[in-house]
This record gives C-alpha cells, structure tokens and sequence, in this order.
C-alpha cells in the first residue's frame, strides 16, 4: 500500500512538472477576454492556439510583472522584456499551454515565476523582443509566433 502510494504520489508530480512540456491537448476555461484562435493547414492538423487578447489590453488592466533583477541570465532577459512590452506579451499565446492552469496569455507567464523553469515561456518572449525591435506590429508578431509553433 506505500508503495502504491508513493508510486502514484510520484506520477502526480511528474505531470504537475510537465504542464510546460504538454502537447496542447488540453483546454481550459477561461473567464476574461482572451480567446484562443485556430490555424488549421491543409497538410496537418494544427496545434490548439492557447488564450491571448486579440486586441490590446489597456496597461492599467494587466497585473504587474515580477522584477527582472530578481533572476539572472536568460531568465532575467526574459522578465525584462515583459516588463518593457507586457502589452505585446499579452496578445500572444503561450505554447506550454499554460492557458491550462489559467493563465491569459504569454504575459501571465511573469505575472510570477512561472516562466523561471519554462524554455518555452522564455523562448516566445525573446523572439516576441527580437521582432519587435526588428519593427514588427504585435500582430505581425503573434502570426510569427504562432508559425514558430505550428
């Protein structure tokens, strides 16, 4: 009996730590504006589209995001990009489909350390940076984004 117990105490941590590795399959409810979007091909079946805003969220209506200089490396490379384009973040899908356990969109992602053990999380945000400062509207951006992820 313990060890059924520890075995299934084990696999219930295994897919809590998978959330940011998940393929996608998941939904999730959400109570706010994001709406998820599908990009169906011809070739394949597209991957769900997780929650983002369509449109751009007024600044004052999105949580604050955690410090960049709280973290070191790419990690605090990537919260100081949502501190510098939270509004872009949050038109944006997150792929570790997060939307899952609630969240919005890529900028809920440093709403807390959730994007601390998430490549994903900090992989979108950088390129969501990259193109920005290559001038790209946010829309152009999310097409980008979601193309890297389809």
């Amino acid at each position: 009996m313990k060890r059924e117990k520890t075995a299934f105490i084990s696999i219930a941590a295994a897919l809590l730590i998978s959330a940011c590795n998940t393929n996608g399959q998941n939904t999730a409810h959400n109570h706010h504006t994001p709406q998820p979007e599908a990009s169906p091909t011809a070739a394949a079946p597209a991957r769900r589209i997780p929650a983002h805003f369509k449109t751009p969220p007024d600044l004052r209506t999105l949580p604050p995001t955690l410090a960049p200089e709280q973290f070191t490396g790419e990690t605090r490379a990537a919260y100081q990009v949502a501190k510098e384009i939270p509004v872009t973040l949050a038109q944006l899908p997150c792929f570790c489909y997060c939307d899952a356990i609630g969240h919005k969109s890529l900028h809920s992602c440093y709403e807390d350390d959730h994007s601390v053990g998430c490549g994903i999380c900090k992989v979108s945000a950088l390129l969501a940076s990259k193109l920005k400062k290559e001038g790209l509207s946010d829309e152009q951006v999310r097409e980008r984004l979601i193309a890297h992820y389809q």
